[in-house]
């Protein structure tokens, strides 16, 4: 079996966004461990109108285009890592959008999320988790939360995640799990993919 194929997907389009630094730290730790294939998804490239289509992407496939590439992109992938941000108690808009837009693509995949802001963008994963639930995912315990002065210092004071040594040990459990997750998932997709033919 191949190793299984992590979107690392970044929250936020708008300009200033923070959310490249930590999606670039978590990808970093994540390859350098070998046993995941892991690549930056940045929803900017997935310029999605605010949904509109006539039927959920769980009955019919979307019309636009880009929601339509977007869907490709998610039914290659065999897990994700969402790094979110916290607007207003909750995920991004950019975001919901993005998982609203398909939904097949999503089921039976892990989830896990690094969180900043606040307090760690802490609640903006908590609904993201039920969301992912709903999408037929397997959200993973363990997370990654930048929060406080952490997130500050980076963001404001020129702080690197060289200077945040603690959060290395929160990124090894999310990985550690997210791993396990995605390796029995993609064989039990693969055994009933065969199964069926």
């Amino acid at each position: 079996m191949s190793k299984p194929r992590i979107g690392i997907v970044i929250s936020t389009t708008r300009q200033g966004r923070f959310g490249d630094k930590p999606a670039a730290w978590i990808r970093d730790i994540a390859a350098a461990r070998g046993d995941l294939d892991v690549e930056i998804v940045d929803l900017r490239d997935y310029p999605m109108p605010l949904f509109d289509e006539p039927v959920s992407p769980a009955y019919v496939p979307p019309t636009n285009e880009a929601a339509q590439r977007w869907g490709r992109k998610v039914a290659e992938l065999d897990g994700f890592i969402f790094v979110t941000a916290e607007y207003n108690r909750g995920p991004p808009a950019a975001l919901k959008n993005a998982l609203d837009y398909a939904y097949k693509e999503f089921n039976r995949k892990p989830a896990a999320f690094v969180g900043y802001g606040g307090v760690g963008g802490a609640r903006a994963v908590e609904q993201l988790r039920l969301i992912a639930i709903e999408l037929q995912m397997a959200p993973t315990r363990s997370g990654v939360h930048i929060g406080g002065a952490d997130f500050m210092g980076m963001y404001m004071q020129g702080k690197t995640f060289a200077d945040l040594p603690h959060l290395d040990a929160t990124a090894v459990a999310l990985l550690d799990e997210l791993s396990w997750w995605a390796h029995v998932l993609k064989a039990a997709r693969e055994a009933t993919v065969a199964k069926a033919a």
